[in-house]
């Protein structure tokens, strides 16, 4: 160990004077702030793997939208609160598109990213019934979305998916949607961390069971056609992302632009609900919030407290970046496949040197290459994986911060350059021989 890229010594002074008490359960900013600082001290340039961010150039026909709202003087007028019309048309029309999904343009709302869509959400489906007080995440998941319910003081319960694929997944949900107090479901698919992408078997499942107990489907579609295993860019014609929406009526999607699109500065998603959901009316809203529509309520009791509708410009570059996808003018899918080049690289470097991949299962299909790859190490935990991978210049955050049960670490590709690759499989050989 004495041979490391990065001293030991430094890795441990600002674990400690970031009061990290273990890095395995240190938060996404924590291990940011905490690589900032070793890379500062120690010259070496890490292969950053901790933050979904987007690595390519934002969609040029979504900047030259929003400079030509700006000056046409979009800047100095305030928004409708549920949307501009042509963002909501073209919103519901990408949703047919490239779901087949029939979706109102009334209930498209956009958000301040899919982040503040969740909380709205969540927020008014928590508040649905006074029976109903949890929420149920099939992780691994978004650990931020945890952390809005934390915020809220709402109560969640949750459990890892790896184990109750295909039908064996009705039980497990059964288990507790039977007990009478979940408002609402939430996954991401395709996955963040793992990369799972959820089938139409189990997602068949998940919307019968939702009907069956009235419970709210909450599907974050962050990255949106990106199981590159099938060719889901033509517009208008199958394969379709797959999508709950077949299956039950009660269901909120969440299309964010920033990693489909790179569009993540601006802070632009949709925010989908179904058309029943939206006009479906309950006592409860009325006495905590004041009034009973939930789609009427999210948009004029929740959001407009929260921020007053999104950026007027940004608006204009998503109308245009999903008019121009489903006009067929814009491969947005083509443009983000460098993720999975890049995933299966890296993996194979991994799996070379000792590493295992976690997740490496669809049912009996090899997991796609994209965004996110899951890695472990024979006799290590997460946490000391992590903290010694910290030492070879790499970073990354531990499953457990996403509700996995599983050993290991969560690595995205977006932010590692390909002229990194070689750095990265000298550092992953010297720490496979010091530790196998």
């Amino acid at each position: 160990m004495e041979n490391t890229p990065v001293k030991q010594e430094i890795v441990k002074k600002y674990i400690s004077q970031l009061q990290i008490k273990d890095p395995g359960t240190a938060s996404i900013r924590e291990i940011v702030a905490l690589v900032n600082l070793i890379e500062e001290e120690s010259g070496v340039k890490f292969v950053r793997m901790e933050m979904g961010v987007p690595g390519l150039p934002a969609a040029q026909v979504g900047v030259e939208a929003e400079i030509k709202a700006l000056q046409s003087g979009v800047a100095s007028v305030y928004p409708m609160m549920d949307g501009i019309k042509p963002l909501k048309y073209e919103a519901a029309r990408f949703i047919k598109t490239f779901m087949d999904v029939d979706v109102d343009p009334a209930s498209c709302i956009p958000t301040s990213g899919a982040m503040q869509g969740t909380f709205a959400a969540f927020l008014v489906a928590g508040n649905v019934d006074q029976k109903k007080d949890t929420t149920l995440f099939l992780d691994p998941g978004f650990p931020v979305q945890k952390q809005q319910m934390t915020v809220m003081g709402h109560k969640y319960q949750s459990f890892d998916v790896f184990d109750f694929r295909g039908e064996k997944l009705r039980a497990k949900l059964e288990s507790y949607l039977s007990e009478g107090n979940i408002n609402s479901m939430v996954y991401s698919n395709p996955n963040n961390p793992s990369w799972i992408c959820l089938t139409e078997e189990e997602l068949q499942i998940i919307g019968e069971l939702a009907t069956k107990y009235d419970v709210i489907v909450m599907e974050d579609l962050a990255y949106f056609g990106m199981d590159f295993r099938k060719d889901l860019y033509t517009p208008g014609k199958p394969p379709y992302q797959p999508t709950v929406a077949k299956y039950t009526d009660h269901y909120v999607l969440f299309i964010s632009a920033s990693k489909i699109f790179s569009y993540a500065g601006q802070r632009g998603a949709i925010m989908a609900i179904s058309n029943a959901l939206w006009s479906r009316r309950y006592d409860n809203l009325e006495k905590r919030l004041g009034s009973k529509p939930f789609g009427f309520t999210i948009v004029m009791q929740v959001l407009y407290a929260l921020s007053s509708g999104i950026t007027h410009s940004t608006q204009h570059a998503l109308a245009a970046m999903f008019k121009a996808a489903s006009d067929g003018k814009f491969n947005f899918i083509e443009d983000v496949k460098e993720y999975g080049r890049k995933a299966k690289i890296m993996k194979d470097l991994f799996v070379a040197n000792g590493f295992h991949v976690v997740y490496e299962k669809d049912g009996d299909d090899p997991i796609a290459d994209g965004f996110y790859f899951t890695i472990g190490y024979q006799g290590m935990t997460g946490g000391q994986l992590i903290e010694n991978l910290l030492s070879y210049g790499i970073s990354a955050i531990t499953l457990k911060n996403t509700g996995s049960e599983k050993e290991g670490l969560r690595a995205c590709v977006s932010h590692v350059k390909r002229e990194q690759f070689d750095d990265l499989e000298k550092r992953l050989k010297l720490f496979n021989e010091n530790f196998r």
